[in-house]
């Protein structure tokens, strides 16, 4: 495929700071926040049809003046950290002049001409979100980076880049949203938002009473070249991986897609990687746990509240077991976040100096379909594709290199709705992959004909 060529003209990034005085204080981040785990930036991107409702409009203005409006209610995002020792504790310095970074930009290519459909990896993604020298530090760093780019169509493209220890992927969506409410004349987000970091700190004096393996201490295992691809899974393939593990202990009707396709993807993927029988291998996978504790979370909170609980097997028993096999490891570990062991997590932090998680043949996927990205609106409708840029390898501080994956709403060449799987591997191991999922799914579609027949 020839690969598109066009242009970007950038402004020069400057400073958006919050449209009234805000607090000048210092807000100490929760000990989930601040975990190691999370110290590193993480790019989205959204695309954006042309209206002709708001033909009139410059969406770089209207969403730049409404994000300005929004650090008003979340002037945290405006601040920068720095880090307390002993601990390592992280902390925003609220200065009130300080602001998020933000680049105006204007691109000669239509939206159509970007894909159809749009799926990641987009391999023009620098220069629809500008890397700022200097930008992309942990402490002392603009919190988020956002670039907006007019298209020739009248669409336009939102591009962020944020400290994932501020906020998750909940966080940062009720964020945009925030603005997206802004933009279009409301006074106020609809959703106040909470800071209330001390909800999710530690214990004193802090226990450990669960069992964490998501921080085991593991041998590294050097990562290759990547290669970076998205699989799409519509209703078709999920119901044909559904047919595979319909006789197993019922877990095909009660299970939810998401443990489904993580089951199939985790075996594939070993099988893939062409381990040794006897090796450790573990699925990682992010559960909010805002509604885990009792009471819940209040509504607003947009800190970082998940767990990453693991599910271990050997990758013998994962690769020569049926499905079903894999499903239930994926439900079993699912049910162990609670408050208690959101709460023993979050002790752990303290007690071990904020470890990395994850370590050799772990695979870790998240689910971003539900957090609300695909609900901002800056006055235009909603976005043609929004979410996760392609899969990831990130250095976190430890200089140990994590791979991330994800699923994200995205659309076929059939136009139809589904998810899509942001995955990286080796290029051979890529190959693999696709093979014997192809083959799981070729099965199940042959058990469903049969079942119509």
């Amino acid at each position: 495929m020839e690969q598109l060529v066009f242009t970007v003209r950038r402004q020069e990034a400057k400073l958006v700071v919050p449209a009234k005085l805000t607090p000048r204080v210092h807000l100490p981040l929760s000990d989930i926040d601040d975990q190691e785990g999370l110290r590193f930036h993480i790019p989205i991107i959204k695309f954006y049809g042309g209206s002709h409702f708001q033909s009139d409009k410059d969406p770089v203005k209207v969403i730049r003046e409404a994000l300005s409006e929004a650090l008003v209610f979340y002037y945290p995002f405006a601040g920068r950290l720095r880090e307390e020792l002993p601990g390592r504790k992280l902390i925003v310095d609220c200065t009130g002049e300080l602001g998020i970074l933000f680049i105006e930009a204007d691109a000669d290519v239509t939206l159509k001409e970007l894909g159809v459909p749009l799926q990641p990896p987009f391999p023009y993604l620098e220069d629809l979100l500008h890397d700022v020298p200097g930008s992309d530090g942990i402490l002392g760093c603009p919190l988020l980076l956002i670039q907006v780019t007019r298209l020739t169509c009248g669409g336009f493209v939102v591009a962020c880049r944020f400290n994932h220890t501020m906020c998750d992927g909940t966080g940062l969506a009720q964020f945009l949203t925030a603005a997206g409410e802004l933009a279009r004349g409301r006074q106020a987000p609809f959703v106040p938002p909470v800071w209330e970091r001390k909800l999710l700190s530690a214990r004193d004096p802090p226990r450990v009473t669960f069992t964490h393996h998501e921080f085991d201490e593991l041998v590294e295992v050097p990562i290759e070249d990547l290669d970076h691809r998205s699989f799409f899974f519509g209703s078709d393939e999920v119901m044909a991986l559904r047919q595979l593990v319909f006789d197993q202990d019922q877990l095909g009707r009660s299970c939810t897609s998401f443990e489904l396709m993580t089951a199939c993807i985790w075996r594939c993927r070993t099988i893939a990687l062409g381990l040794e029988p006897n090796e450790d291998v573990r699925v990682h996978f992010v559960v909010n746990a805002r509604k885990k504790y009792k009471p819940h979370l209040p509504t607003g909170y947009y800190g970082n509240a998940s767990a990453f609980p693991a599910a271990l097997t050997t990758a013998g028993m994962l690769c020569t077991q049926p499905l079903g096999y894999a499903l239930k490891l994926v439900i079993e570990a699912k049910e162990v976040v609670t408050e208690e062991y959101m709460r023993s997590m979050t002790d752990l932090m303290v007690l071990r100096g904020r470890p990395p998680y994850m370590g050799a043949h772990s695979f870790f996927i998240s689910d971003v379909r539900h957090v609300g990205f695909v609900d901002v609106d800056f006055g235009w409708g909603k976005a043609c594709y929004t979410g996760l840029t392609s899969s990831c390898a990130r250095a976190l501080p430890s200089q140990v290199m994590r791979l991330f994956n994800f699923f994200v709403c995205g659309k076929n060449d059939k136009d139809e709705d589904g998810a899509l799987l942001l995955l990286s591997l080796p290029p051979t191991s890529m190959k693999l992959f696709e093979d014997e999922m192809q083959r799981l799914l070729k099965h199940g579609y042959h058990i469903l004909s049969t079942l119509q027949t």
